[in-house]
């Protein structure tokens, strides 16, 4: 694999007492995602270039490193996505972004934790805004709910495996301890580590070519890239019922008052 020197200006140090005050707030409110990002800046260091040098390590990750297509704005251009014939990947995207009324727009502004901070020129920066504007794209992938506790941390514990991010390992174990007292039991816990099973398991995602992914039928991609049918998570979307599988989350119930 490629090495690459380390992001200018960084330390290489974690910050551990930023990131246990963003998971308690977190795990507070499933909703305030810019949680999440927070703990990703403090604990995952280094992670972006390690990724960016094994992305043009492969065939062709150096092509779209050389592109560099911001895919935050490919995924935002709505006459683009739903061009998306039924069945594939990018119809399954724009189902979930009706569904959930989430955007790729929303996602970037989340992830700026000072409004007045603007995208960095560098090839790190970049990859790591590949890494971010991806989630969403994974939850059609995997299965994974979006606007569900347990599904959330169930991607995430599938994109620990998948990045070897510990911000990501970190939310996940955190999530999962939680759920144990929310719930009076371990099967959202079973799900979680199931998350991380299928992520090990799967193909590296973030070596796709997302455009051409998108072109693909569903089915046909998930089987191509490994990516498992999470049983323990669907068998504990039945046992636990919407509200404990939701524990940290009130989106839905925001949701569902405001169409009432």
């Amino acid at each position: 694999m490629a090495k690459l020197p380390p992001f200018p200006g960084t330390t290489g140090r974690r910050d551990w007492r930023t990131a246990f005050g963003a998971l308690r707030k977190l795990l507070a409110n499933g909703d305030d995602t810019g949680q999440v990002f927070r703990i990703m800046r403090s604990l995952n260091v280094g992670d972006t270039a390690e990724a960016y040098a094994r992305l043009i390590a492969t065939p062709e990750g150096g092509r779209m490193a050389y592109e560099r297509v911001e895919l935050a704005r490919r995924f935002a251009d709505r006459d683009w996505v739903n061009g998306f014939a039924p069945g594939t990947v990018g119809a399954a995207y724009r189902e979930f972004l009706d569904t959930t009324g989430y955007s790729a727009d929303g996602l970037v502004q989340v992830s700026r934790l000072d409004p007045s901070e603007t995208d960095v020129i560098h090839p790190y920066a970049w990859m790591g805004r590949r890494t971010r504007d991806v989630h969403d794209i994974w939850h059609v992938l995997t299965g994974y709910k979006a606007d569900e506790t347990m599904g959330e941390a169930c991607l995430v514990a599938f994109s620990y495996a998948q990045t070897r991010g510990l911000g990501w390992a970190f939310i996940a174990t955190g999530a999962a301890l939680k759920s144990i007292r929310e719930t009076g039991g371990t099967l959202l816990a079973k799900a979680v580590r199931e998350g991380y099973r299928n992520g090990k398991r799967a193909a590296w995602l973030l070596g796709e070519d997302y455009e051409a992914l998108m072109h693909e039928p569903l089915d046909a991609a998930r089987a191509r890239l490994g990516i498992a049918d999470p049983v323990i998570y669907r068998h504990a979307q039945v046992a636990l019922g919407p509200q404990l599988a939701s524990y940290a989350s009130t989106q839905k119930a925001r949701a569902q008052a405001a169409l009432a």
